[in-house]
Order: structure tokens, then sequence, then C-alpha cells
């Protein structure tokens, strides 16, 4: 575990960055960043400019308006800098941050864009970005991840992309890729756009898609509020009581993290992680009022969060742990019935927000850079939900004992409710995409598989019996182990999602394959590259060698 341990758990008292407010069903994110108030130190956050610590504020703040705010239906972003919405992530931040650092960034901002628009889809939230001011670099990233697009016409704010021209880097979160395939833009007019530094202003912007729409000065709080007011009274979001979302009982130490159902156990010798998640127990609520009355203490929505800190927490600060284990513990019967309220209540606003979030978490796992392998041993309770980890992993082990089991089972949840980021099921994706196969297991949903059917099915990729069981498993953790990280990274992004292409996947493909090269070149980070350099006066020394 690194010295300087890196936690996720934050929540509006704590805010340094930025400003949750509500006014019926419009919410306000107001952007006030505190230079000095950086996540590490080294580097002043001027100019509106963000760093890891700006983000979690964000992804809290998020995820409170979510639950604890049905009555939002719709989600300005704003600044409260005079003539400065967000210069993007903070350059100097970059410049001494290491290249696993700034990849790791770069990831869970990403997420947490992604997660603007999932919310936008699925949960009845729209977001409109009122850019106010100077709109630059991961600033813009963070707009375009918003629905709508509006802006200042005072003849001085303009927005831009200029990793390229001043950086010797591609936009981090996403942008390339949301001008062409979200906004449309016309590629010559982006390749324009994305190699000058100076931005362009309300007009040609518009003109250009780069915004929706834009005001002066006077006119501009009248705009943005009729943008809110019509993108609200689209939304299916029902009011009424929220959900608080409260501290997670948690133990983080040098031997892993713990929590009520999720726990982690880390083996630095091995560098590997155990995962052992723990399904629901008996008693759990099955109708709507009920589970509202449970709150953040229902085990769907509780799992979520604890899993989802537990992901964060790993990929931060245990960067060598490169192979994960996950088990599961627990009644199968109860997971099954756990799935059967997600699904019979899925109409519910709560439900839904709940299954929405498993749905994210599940996502981290998928563009996790860490090899992931799931055991199925006796007493765990793979099924529905839970076995969307067995089909997430690079590879699966069941132990097929003498006495038929352990078993696992297919639900409703498995079939379309917790997609990948490709829009389609993990079944589909393992199949790619052939019907059959995918078929022949719905046909087997409710049943309890053993080791032999759900290798039958094609579920699993091995089932070992007693005898082979130990050996096996500590064969497979030692070869993994013995691999080149970065070849093993390359491999595992490129074999996790199969058949078409989403916005999403063209995202963290491109982040993977290109920044993360980029990042690590002379002509950036070297002695003289352009995210060293920047800022001191001097110019950058290229290698001029197409590569």
């Amino acid at each position: 575990m690194s010295q300087d341990l890196i936690t996720y758990s934050t929540d509006p008292s704590r805010y340094n960055h930025w400003k949750l407010t509500t006014d019926g069903q419009v919410a306000t994110l107001t952007l006030d960043i505190q230079e000095d108030k950086g996540i590490k130190p080294g580097y002043k956050l001027k100019m509106n400019s963000y760093d890891l610590g700006v983000d979690m504020e964000l992804h809290d703040a998020v995820q409170r308006i979510r639950f604890e705010h049905p009555e939002v239906k719709s989600v300005v972003v704003t600044s409260a800098k005079p003539r400065m919405f967000c210069s993007g992530a903070n350059i100097y931040m970059l410049g001494v941050s290491t290249h696993a650092w700034k990849v790791n960034f770069c990831k869970f901002t990403n997420e947490t864009r992604n997660g603007l628009e999932e919310s936008s889809q699925t949960s009845g939230l729209t977001f409109i970005a009122a850019v106010n001011g100077a709109c630059a670099g991961g600033g813009y990233e963070l707009a375009l991840a918003c629905d709508e697009i509006v802006m200042i016409d005072d003849r001085s704010t303009a927005v831009s992309l200029p990793e390229v021209p001043l950086l010797g880097v591609l936009p981090g979160t996403g942008g390339l890729t949301r001008l062409v395939d979200k906004r449309k833009m016309r590629r010559d007019l982006a390749d324009v756009f994305c190699t000058i530094s100076e931005g362009v202003r309300a007009d040609r912007a518009k003109e250009w898609k780069l915004i929706d729409d834009y005001a002066k000065p006077a006119q501009f709080a009248d705009m943005v509020k009729a943008h809110a007011d019509a993108a609200a009274a689209k939304s299916d979001r029902p009011g009424g009581a929220g959900v608080k979302l409260t501290p997670l009982k948690s133990s983080y130490d040098a031997n892993g993290y713990h929590y009520e159902t999720v726990d982690v156990a880390i083996d630095r010798s091995k560098r590997v992680a155990t995962i052992t998640l723990k399904g629901p127990g008996a008693g759990e609520p099955t109708d709507a009022a009920a589970i509202l009355a449970k709150g953040d203490q229902w085990w769907a929505l509780k799992f979520a969060r604890e899993f989802d800190d537990a992901i964060l927490m790993l990929r931060t600060n245990d960067l060598d742990i490169g192979t994960w284990i996950i088990k599961s513990q627990g009644d199968i019967t109860a997971m099954q019935a756990m799935d059967a309220t997600l699904d019979a209540n899925k109409s519910n606003w709560f439900v839904r927000e709940t299954t929405n979030f498993l749905r994210r978490v599940l996502r981290r796992v998928d563009v996790t850079s860490r090899s992931i392998f799931t055991l199925v041993e006796p007493g765990s309770c793979f099924a529905g939900t839970l076995f969307e980890l067995v089909l997430a992993a690079d590879r699966s082990y069941v132990l097929d004992t003498a006495e038929n089991t352990p078993h696992m089972a297919l639900t409703a949840m498995n079939f379309g409710p917790l997609t990948m980021n490709n829009g389609l099921t993990r079944l589909t994706t393992r199949f790619a995409e052939e019907k059959a196969p995918v078929d022949a297991a719905q046909k087997a949903a409710g049943k309890l598989l053993n080791p032999g059917e759900a290798r039958e099915l094609g579920l699993v990729t091995f089932t070992p019996d007693d005898l082979d069981w130990d050996d096996e498993v500590r064969i497979l953790i030692e070869e993994r182990t013995a691999l080149s990280p970065d070849a093993l990274t390359g491999l595992e992004a490129s074999l996790r999602f199969s058949g078409c292409e989403t916005m999403d996947t063209r995202i963290f493909g491109r982040l993977t394959a290109w920044q993360n090269w980029v990042f690590q070149r002379p002509n950036a980070v070297g002695e003289k590259g352009a995210l060293k350099v920047y800022g001191s006066g001097s110019k950058a020394a290229f290698d001029w060698n197409r590569v």
C-alpha cells in the first residue's frame, strides 16, 4: 500500500472545489477551485484547473443528485470565477505526475464524464454546461459530456482543445471522440479546432456545432434557466423524498480494504488481491416502499457503493497488484431473490438508480487494467448480478466437487439491465453476438446450474476437480504474474470488448492505445518535452520522426 493513501470518500461538507445547490427541479453545480487545495503537493490549481481531488468531488456530487434529490430533473454546470469556466486538467500537476497517475486520473475522469451521459440516458437527468468564461481542454471536455452547452457571448469567452499545439498530448477525456461522434462536427473543422490554441468564440462555435446556444451577458442567466426548465419538463424523475448517502463503514490497512459486503485481501509478495463479495442475507425487502425505507443500507446499493470504492482504492493505491481474484460468499437463493426484487421494481426511481449504479460499477471492472479471474467454490453465490463478474473475468474457474456443486444461476439481470460500455450484455459479448448460445443461456435462467452444466453452456472457462484445483489455481496465478504487465494491459483491453463499438468503447480504447503512448514519449514528457517546458518560456524540442 502507498504511504500516501488516496481515498475517495467525501461529502458536500468537505468539498473544496464544488458547490451543490438545488432549486426545485434544477440543481446547480458551481466550480470554484481553491488553488492551494490540490490533492498532492507541488502545484497550484490556478485558472479553475482541476486534479483528481476535484473530480472526486464531482463524482460524489452527481451521486448525491441521483439518490438524495429525486426532485432534480436537470443540472446546470457552471463556474463561480469571473471570465473563467475551467481551463482543464492542471498542467503542472500532469508535469510532476508519474505516467501511471496520469493514466489513472484520465480513466477516472472519463468514467465520471461517461456517467453524466449515462444518467441522461437512463435516469432522466439532463446536464447543461453554462459556459460563462474561458473554457479550455478538460474544461471543454466536461462541457462536451453534458447534453447541452450554452455559452456567454462577451467577446472574450472561447472554447478550445489546445492540448496538441500547447502540450504535445491529446485531450485525455474523450474530447476528440465526442466532437465527431456526439456533436457530429465535421472532421476538417475538428482538425482546425484541435490545432489552434486560441479557441473559437460564440457565433462560430455554434456554427461549428461546438455549442448549442449563446447569449449576451445581460440575457445569459435567463437563457440558462430556459434551457434547464425545458430539459426538466421532459424528465420522468418523480420527486419526493430521497435517500441519504451515509459514510461507508470501511477500514483500510496494509493487508487490504474491508467493508460490510466486500473484503479485499492483498498478498503483496505475490502481487495478488483477493476480492470476496458477500451476498445478501435473508429478510431483504421486496417491495418499493420497504426498499426505500431501508435506504442506503439496502444490500444492492450498499454493495454497489462498497465495491465501487474498493475498485478505485486498488486502482489508485496498488499499482503493482496486477492480478485480482474474485470470490463470493452467501446464499445463492437469496441472491436470486435480490435480483427478482430488482427486476420486479425496476420502474421505481430508487431501484432504477441502484441498477444504474451497479451497471457503472461493473463497467469499471471491464476497463480496469488488471488481470481478473473469478473462482467459484462451495459457498459461493454467483447468481445474476454477481454472475456478471464471472462473465467479466478474463477467465473463470469452478471447483467441481464430488457433490456436483457449487451452483451458479442466471437471472433477468444478465439479459439487459447491466450492459457493458459497448451497449451489449456480457453474455452477448462473450459469444461474439452469436444468438444460439445466448438463447440457450436464457432458457437456463432461474435454474441452479452445476459446474458441468455451466461449462456446457459456455458460461465458465474450466472446472477442475478437487484433485487438480489447488495446482491449477496456483499455476494460473504464477504464470500470470510472471508476464509483462504492459502486454497484459493491451491483451485484456483488446479481448474484453468484441463486436460493435460505441462512443464509450472508442473513448477508452483510444485512451489506452494513444494517450497512454503519447504520455510516455519524449516529445511530451522528455526534459524538453512540451508538457515539461509549458509555462517556462522555453520552446519544446520535438523528435520529428513519425512513428
